[in-house]
């Protein structure tokens, strides 16, 4: 391959990615072969190319190299906008170079001054040659090998590593001899040229000559190559050189250093803060004067950096050019700016302004156009040399120019019908009034709105009167709406027909029409995607698919492209020749046999579109001179990188088109591509284009297995090799991506004529890439479809011609794309053929337009807005005329036309008044009727310029959708809106009668909008509204009056409702039942017309209408409104917000797919014998529903394993399988279906879910085996009862007489006393005072032959706890309220519980503070009664008490008020029970040691003793008998130390038997304690009774009485004893130094301590002091536990 000579890299053509590089290397480049090179290599000027060798070979003179080189550095042909200089090349400044060049090369000889005149910018022969070579010139992309745009064929076998000779400067001895150097020239048209040249041979030449020459400079045949010898001895050269040479040379390095110089230091500088500067005018536009019609052309030149961006403005409004197409030009080119107007006329009168912009600031110029007009007759050839008409001009009267023509057609052609191959003309008649002959209309023709252009398919002429287009061979492409266009000026006319060609007879009977409208959409070197309509005729069979044949221009040879029929009407064609053009034609195929061919397509070249591109801004041209080529230096080759985007832009069953991007990195060479696929999920890759590589960034892929899925990828090579393959697309199916559409629905015929039909559809749904619609007509009862367009017509309405009149038809309709048709929609309702103009009835003409005003008044030109008629004549208004006329001192002149076609506005302009004049205005109607009645004049006006700043008044204000409380106000905004824009609208409203002063605003803040809906009427009260626009300024003047309107809501009045239908198509319905015939529903959103109908289909059919959302979303938001034409105001509304959306779509998907409603998903429960049952529960099922039973996406059955049931009365779907076994694991779907709705439910049982349910199954199925026998079915539990026992129970079931209960307490058995009866199924066990010891496992068992069971519960840890917690809660919710009780040592607070344990935490509480224990007060537990002992209570004790029972989770309160009264009984108590304590405790008392009877045998001696206590000291007498008894000589009585006292009598005789009493006595009290003594005489005992014989006394239980104080204890008891009921026991401190009172025991026991005496003479009985017993009730527990 060969590289490209550094010259040939400055050119716009040559790959900028490579320009980059080897510009930045230029400099240095040169600076290291400057002693080597010429000056033309030295310089590197892309003038040598563009300059010495033109001028070489076009003067056919032996120029030397240095005149060469003199003339390519003197050349204007050197371009400014060199590539070179655009890139920043350091080798030249765009104009200090030329400048210094010329310095230089003014020190040449006079030859070099002859050769750069020569070459001046004027020479014209050089610019005729330099003109191919300029910016982007052809003649060097032949050569050169363009990554991006210029492919090379590997056929060409280029060198991979071309060489650059060594360059050397010519000896001037040589210096005319003429070097085999040379580069090609190619004469070339200047003017660029839109597309390829017409006629197919230019086509020809043009792509051929280009290709070929490519190749031949790529190649290197036919070109001589020589290269330039080496000298021997280069320094011989230079020493002979010549003076000349030598001082060129030096020059040239001087000027070539100082130039790189700058160009350095200007490099150093480019910064953008540095260089920016704002805009400034070199040249500002010029104010013209011009006569009407002529054009003017506004010049300015503009410099600053960035380069600014300049804006045309009229009277201060940009100027759109797309808006005025022809009117304005707009250029800008080399910092120069201009604005053309052509045909200028009064209009174009103003300022102009053009403003100047970069990010530094902005400025403008002015400048002005006035037009004058030319008052008498004009020679049109004055303002037009060598013209005879005047095109675009008006007509003259004898005032000057005409303001308007009127044409009308005569003799108009109808609806046509044809044949293909048929030859039809349509031609008309044009009258153009006035008739100036030196004017001549322009004629146009348009099918379907698109102009048509003449070829040899369609042929036009106009005689000057009339007009007529011939289809000279015609095709169905042709078929479809002609339009006539006659333009005269600024007016035209139109006059349309349709045009039906029908299918020609096929050669074979049965064979389908010919497709049509055959194209190529995308072409490039590798192959040419051709695409057709399928024809609407297909012979009564089916079409199996089309033939595509290729032709190559020039030949008549036609070559099938493909084998088998494709069905997809888009087809890529491969196999063609680079660079040549082909033409194509389809041809359809069904069982019958195969189509005519279609119409062929236009010439297409087999190039890429760049290389196309290119042809078409530069042609090519025949060969001139010889070309040489020399060898650059050796470059190594770079392997490419992959290419990148790669996708798949189109995929069909038969093939895949794919596309991608060139790789960034591909070296100097141009590259080619392999593509390879695999099959998805495979990395078996295979090379698609194993012989030839593409070419092209795209390629179509064929040979696929349809249904399959594909992975593609491409790879990048050249000389260099193969680089890495691309990033790999996403899976593709090879399969049609696009469906065939679904037929089109709801077809309404609607008369038109007499001879046709309306036929309206709805697209279908999820259409995509729709072509069109072809119509098929059937008279009623016929059978037979016949074709009503054979070209498919886009949109949803279509006009049937060619019926019979009075016949009955019906109608069908199907959609259209490149997949191919779809089904045929249901047939139409039958309509019977008639005119439907006026219905039958006769209509009237509108009565006259009311309340003209002035909505803006400018110098010359006035707007008018009006009132619709009140009458309308029973049909639509169908335009308004406007009349004007001047008044000149009150007087009115004569009426004139201010339009001429009818206009269907409420507001027109009237042009070319004259300022400062009065006029007057009348409005007239139209309808189908005729002109109605013109309006009154209007009042009088003065035509002049507006300078208010607030806006004008809105116009056009009209009331609807009147209802008894609310209205709605639409307005259009003013058409004057003042010197800022409008800010919004204020609405006014009175009633009807009321005064102007009673006008009140509706809104307070100005709208937005241009309509409000105002509520809170009156019902019945007329009221009238008017609008104020406001702005910055201010508020403007207020619209006219609404006619008045009451707030009534008449009868038959309806709503707009919104439905759902069963499909899930959301639509807004409205009906009106007082239609005319020729009344019609108007659809608005936001009361704006429905422009757009890509979002919503309006089907109106009798007196309803619908509004059907083709796919609601946000875009949709809005109110929409339905008004009824030809009807008194009927009308309504409905409002989608975003919540209305929401409901609505839900609803929408709810009805578009129904589903079963389900009253419970699918669930699963394990049965009693451990079953496992799936099922749901729908809301209601049919007769016909059905439902599927599926595992892991497998449908399973009703059978062994599976038991299934569906009942449709209750809903119930469930299926039983026996076991679950482990290959049971997954997921359970069941699937209902009926009727269209459909559901499902899916259960997931995986991992821990399905063992979970496993475990839990195989656990039932032994609960059943267990309940066969006597079992448990509760559980041993436990429960606390109202008495705070602890009862265990559990409930059995399955018992018989025979079934034993054992209870089990840490594995031993508990004795129970009673066996249970089991009459109640509960067994319990009651467990009294639960406490800590009771604490263990328990466990039951029942059994009998049958087998057993038993159950087990553990009361430890947590449970223990918990059951404690509940046993304490019972407890202290048991708890008494607390009481008072006063006792000897102090008050005590006290509350009795069921029973007490230590779990229950007892608290106190004093006045809101715990109680800190002490000595003096505490707390405890007695039996039942918790306690608060408060000791020697103070006032300080007062206040209130709180008991706080804790049972571990709640604090029970008892609370007791110990303040007050209460404290002072207590307290007084407390003292009289302390003192009485106090006397108890210090009485006279006997402690012990008599006995109560003592029998003693006469003769013997008697000794008692006792102790006595008390204090102070008692005194002690006897008594015998209830008599005082003292001391003799027989008794001796004895009271020693203040407590012992003895009785002894020497000798007893029975006179000594009696009772004796003892009586000790003190302050605090007296006793008494009695002995009985019995002498038994000697005759009556013979033992004799000596010493401590104990046979000779007996002794019985001694008696206490006490005889003081006993009616006072008997008080004290009395006293205490309500309390005492309520005492356990009282905690006493005993005195260490208190001697406890001993009481004798009252049984038998005590007698066996009494003293006997053994010797016979006395007996002693001792009295032992015994302790105080405790009042433990229980005798369990000591007295006063304390609770500290």
């Amino acid at each position: 391959m060969m590289s490209l000579p550094f010259y040939q890299r400055h050119h716009e053509h040559y790959d900028r990615a490579y320009r980059h590089k080897a510009l930045q290397s230029t400099v240095s480049q040169y600076q290291k072969e400057t002693k080597g090179k010429s000056a033309v290599y030295a310089q590197g000027s892309t003038a040598y190319a563009r300059g010495s060798a033109a001028y070489r070979h076009a003067s056919a003179a032996d120029f030397s190299l240095d005149s060469s080189a003199a003339y390519s550095h003197g050349s204007s042909a050197y371009d400014l906008e060199s590539a070179a200089y655009s890139y920043g090349s350091t080798a030249y400044d765009h104009s200090a170079a030329r400048s210094k060049r010329s310095a230089a090369y003014s020190l040449d000889s006079e030859s070099l001054s002859k050769s750069s005149a020569a070459y001046s910018h004027g020479s014209e022969s050089i610019n005729k040659l330099a003109a191919a070579y300029r910016l982007g010139s052809e003649a060097y992309s032949l050569g050169l090998k363009d990554s991006n745009l210029m492919i090379e064929d590997q056929s060409y076998k280029m060198s991979p590593k071309a060489k650059r000779a060594k360059q050397h400067l010519v000896s001037e001895d040589k210096e005319n001899e003429a070097i085999d150097y040379s580069v090609p020239i190619f004469t070339g048209r200047e003017v660029s040229i839109s597309g390829i040249t017409d006629t197919e041979e230019e086509r020809i030449k043009e792509s051929a000559a280009y290709v070929a020459k490519r190749n031949l400079f790529a190649t290197g045949e036919g070109v001589s190559v020589s290269k330039v010898a080496k000298s021997t001895s280069e320094e011989e050269h230079h020493e002979k050189k010549s003076r000349k040479v030598a001082i060129r040379e030096s020059a040239e390095r001087v000027a070539l250093k100082k130039t790189l110089e700058d160009t350095q230091a200007f490099h150093k500088k480019l910064n953008q803060d540095k260089l920016l500067h704002p805009p400034e005018f070199i040249i500002e536009p010029r104010s013209h004067t011009v006569w009407e019609k002529q054009n003017v052309k506004f010049h300015c030149s503009v410099a600053g950096w960035p380069a600014p961006r300049v804006t045309w403005y009229k009277n201060n409004v940009p100027i759109n050019v797309q808006t005025h197409p022809g009117k304005y030009i707009i250029q800008s080119r080399y910092g120069l700016h201009s604005l053309e107007i052509s045909t200028c006329d009064f209009d174009d009168i103003a300022q102009y302004r053009a403003s100047a912009m970069n990010v530094k600031g902005e400025i403008s110029a002015y400048a002005s156009l006035v037009v004058k007009r030319y008052k008498g007759e004009i020679d049109a050839s004055l303002l037009y040399p060598g013209t005879v008409s005047m095109p675009l001009g008006l007509g003259v009267s004898p005032h000057g120019y005409a303001s308007r023509f009127e044409i009308s057609f005569v003799d108009k052609f109808d609806v046509a019908f044809g044949r293909e191959g048929e030859t039809m003309s349509l031609g008309c008649t044009v009258v153009i009034s006035p008739d100036i002959k030196r004017f001549k209309p322009d004629i146009e023709w348009y099918r379907n709105g698109v102009l048509i252009t003449p070829s040899k398919w369609v042929q036009m002429h106009w005689s000057g009167e009339r007009a007529s287009l011939t289809l000279t061979h015609a095709n169905k492409e042709d078929e479809g709406l002609y339009t006539l266009r006659v333009v005269m000026g600024d007016y035209y006319e139109e006059y349309s027909s349709y045009v039906f060609v029908r299918d020609a007879d096929a050669e074979i009977p049965g064979a389908p029409g010919a497709p049509l409208d055959v194209q190529c959409l995308d072409a490039n070197k590798d192959y040419v995607i051709v695409s057709w309509k399928q024809p609407a005729v297909d012979g009564g069979n089916p079409i199996l698919g089309y033939f595509i044949d290729r032709c190559e221009v020039g030949t008549t040879h036609w070559t099938q492209c493909n084998e088998t029929p494709v069905k997809f009407a888009r087809f890529p064609v491969t196999g063609l020749i680079e660079g040549r053009s082909y033409i194509f034609r389809v041809r359809a195929v069904n069982k019958a046999g195969i189509s005519l061919p279609s119409r062929v397509s236009e010439p297409v070249a087999a190039l890429d579109p760049a290389d196309r591109a290119r042809l078409r801004s530069h042609p090519s041209a025949p060969w001139t001179g010889q070309i040489i080529v020399t060898e650059e230096e050796p470059t190594e080759g770079v392997v490419p990188g992959p290419p990148t985007d790669l996708q798949v832009i189109e995929a069909t069953k038969n093939y895949v088109v794919l596309s991608w991007k060139p790789p960034g990195q591909r070296g100097h060479e141009g590259i080619m591509y392999f593509v390879e696929k695999c099959i998805a999920g495979t990395e078996d890759w295979q090379r698609v284009n194993t012989e030839i590589p593409v070419k092209s960034p795209r390629f179509a892929v064929f040979d696929l297995v349809e249904g399959k899925s594909y992975c593609f990828r491409v790879r990048c090579c050249n000389s260099a090799g193969i680089g890495e393959p691309s990033e790999a697309t996403e899976a593709t199916v090879v399969d049609d991506k696009l469906d065939i559409p679904k037929p089109p629905g709801r077809i309404m015929p609607t008369r038109n004529t007499d001879t046709s039909v309306v036929v309206t559809w709805t697209e279908p749904p999820d259409a995509k890439e729709l072509v069109g619609y072809y119509i098929e007509s059937s008279v009623v009862g016929s059978g037979r479809w016949e074709p009503c367009n054979n070209n498919p017509v886009k949109g949803t309405r279509f006009i049937c011609h060619g019926l019979v009149n009075g016949e009955k038809y019906i109608f069908r309709v199907r959609a259209v794309n490149a997949a191919g048709l779809s089904e045929f929609s249901q047939d139409s309702e039958p309509i019977e053929v008639q005119a439907a103009i006026g219905g039958g009835l006769l209509h009237a003409a509108p009565s006259p337009p009311y309340d003209i005003m002035v909505l803006e008044s400018v110098r010359d030109s006035m707007v008018l807005g009006w009132k619709q008629p009140k009458v309308t004549g029973g049909t639509e208004i169908t335009g308004y005329y406007v009349n004007y006329r001047e008044v000149v001192d009150g007087v009115p002149g004569k009426w004139m036309e201010a339009n001429i076609k009818a206009i269907s506005e409420r507001a027109y302009r009237i042009q070319n008044l004259k300022e400062n004049m009065v006029y007057q205005f009348q409005v007239a109607a139209a309808n189908l009727a005729g002109v109605g009645t013109p309006s009154l004049p209007s009042q009088p006006f003065k035509c002049e310029e507006w300078t208010i700043a607030v806006p004008g008044p809105p116009h056009d204000v009209t009331c609807t959708e009147v209802r008894k409380d609310s209205l709605v106000l639409l307005w259009k905004e003013p058409v004057y809106t003042g010197r800022s824009p409008i800010a919004g609208y204020y609405v006014d409203m009175k009633e009807t009668e009321a005064k102007e002063e009673h006008w009140r605003s509706v809104n307070e803040k100005p709208l937005k909008k241009k309509f409000l809906k105002i509520g809170g009427l009156k019902e019945g009260v007329s009221y009238v509204f008017r609008v104020r626009a406001t702005n910055q300024a201010g508020v403007g003047k207020p619209s006219d009056v609404t006619d008045p309107v009451i707030a009534e809501t008449r009868p038959g009045t309806k709503e707009m409702v919104v439905d759902v239908d069963d499909n899930g198509v959301i639509s807004l319905n409205f009906e009106c039942d007082q239609m005319s015939p020729n009344s019609k529903f108007v659809w608005s959103k936001n009361y704006e017309p429905i422009e757009d109908d890509s979002r919503l289909n309006v089907d109106s059919k009798g007196g309803k209408s619908k509004a059907i959302f083709k796919d609601l979303g946000e875009d949709d938001l809005g109110t929409y409104s339905c008004v009824v034409t030809d009807t008194d105001g009927v009308s309504s509304s409905h409002t989608i917000d975003e919540e209305e959306m929401k409901r609505l779509l839900a609803l929408s998907h709810e009805r578009k797919f129904p589903t079963v409603p389900l009253v419970s998903e699918l669930a699963v429960e394990i049965l009693e014998k451990g079953q496992v049952r799936f099922w749901l529960q729908a809301e209601k099922l049919s007769g016909n529903a059905k439902a599927n039973f599926v595992f892991n996406d497998k449908e399973i059955f009703n059978g062994e394993k599976y038991k299934m049931k569906v009942d449709q009365k209750t809903g119930l779907v469930e299926m039983i399988m026996d076991k679950l076994e482990d290959k049971d694991e997954g997921t359970y779907t069941f699937q209902l279906q009926d009727g269209k709705a459909t559901n499902q439910s899916s259960l997931v049982l995986i991992g821990d879910v399905f063992k979970k349910l496993q475990d839990e199954a195989d656990f039932q199925r032994k609960e059943w085996h267990r309940k066969q026998g006597p079992h448990f079915v509760d559980k041993l539990g436990w429960e606390v009862t109202d008495d705070c026992n602890v009862m265990l129970k559990c409930k059995v079931a399955n018992i018989k007489k025979e079934t034993h209960i054992v209870w089990y307490k840490d594995d031993r058995e508990i004795m129970v006393d009673e066996e249970h009866d089991f009459k109640d199924g509960v067994c319990t066990l009651l467990i009294s005072e639960f406490s800590k010891k009771d604490a263990g496992t328990y466990e039951v068992i029942l059994k009998d032959d049958r087998g057993k069971d038993s159950s087990e519960l553990k009361l430890k840890d947590t449970a223990f706890a918990d059951l404690m917690n509940e046993v304490c809660r019972r407890i202290a919710l048991s708890a008494t309220d607390l009481k008072i009780q006063s006792t000897a040592e102090g008050i005590r607070l006290y509350s009795y519980v069921t029973y007490y344990v230590e779990d229950l935490r007892v608290g106190w509480v004093h006045n809101g503070t715990q109680i800190r224990f002490t000595d003096r007060v505490k707390t405890g537990v007695t039996g039942e009664q918790i306690w608060l002992q408060i000791n020697e209570p103070t006032p300080q004790d007062k206040g209130k008490y709180t008991m706080e029972l804790f049972d571990g989770k709640t604090a029970h309160k008892k609370t007791v008020d110990l303040s007050g009264q209460a404290f002072d009984e207590a307290f007084a108590e407390f003292q009289r029970l302390k003192q009485a304590a106090i006397a108890e405790k210090n009485r006279a008392r006997v402690l012990g040691g008599l006995p109560d009877v003592v029998t003693i045998q006469e003769g013997k001696a008697l000794n008692l003793s006792c102790t006595v206590w008390g204090d102070p000291t008692p005194e002690v007498s006897w008594l015998k008998n209830e008599k005082t008894f003292v001391s003799d000589a027989n008794c001796t009585l004895k009271f020693e130390s203040g407590k012992n006292v003895s009785f002894t009598i020497s000798t007893v005789s029975t006179l000594d038997s009696g009772k004796y009493s003892i009586v000790v006595k003190n302050k605090y009290g007296t006793e008494t304690s009695d002995v009985t003594v019995i002498v038994i005489s000697v005759s009556a005992q013979t033992d004799t009774v000596q010493g401590h014989d104990q046979n000779n006394i007996s002794v019985s239980k001694k008696k206490k009485t006490m005889t003081a104080n006993k009616r006072k204890e008997g008080e004290k008891k009395d006293f205490i004893k309500p309390h005492v009921e309520e005492i356990i026991a009282t905690e006493e401190a005993p005195d260490p130094n208190e001697i406890p009172p001993v009481e004798t025991e009252k049984d038998t026991k005590s007698n066996q301590r009494a003293a006997k005496t053994t010797d016979g003479t006395a007996a002693v009985a001792e009295m032992v002091p015994q302790p105080t017993e405790s009042l433990d009730r229980q005798g369990k527990k000591p007295l006063g536990k304390s609770l500290e």
